[in-house]
């Protein structure tokens, strides 16, 4: 019964996420400007995506869950960094 109470609390923070994930998929909104060059949007997912891969090597997991979700992340880097954050069970890294 826990683990219900706990997955509807997610569920609303899930659901927003999804939503926004979604929109930023179909909407005209891209990384790269017409010249080819990256925009802002794409300057701070990789920030974020550089920030997320920095976090999950600095986590005291074996190296197989680490290749794990460094390849989520290097793979899907919007979708990816989210499913990092919000399901990753991160605790303290060990440095």
């Amino acid at each position: 019964m826990n683990t219900l109470t706990t997955f509807t609390k997610r569920l609303p923070g899930f659901g927003l996420m999804l939503s926004l994930f979604t929109v930023s998929l179909l909407s005209s909104c891209s990384r790269f400007n017409t010249d080819g060059s990256l925009a802002t949007w794409g300057y701070i997912i990789l920030a974020l995506d550089v920030f997320a891969l920095f976090d999950i090597f600095r986590q005291n997991w074996g190296i197989g869950k680490k290749i794990l979700w460094a390849a989520i992340v290097f793979l899907f880097p919007l979708g990816g960094l989210i499913i990092y954050f919000l399901f990753a069970g991160r605790g303290k890294s060990s440095t």
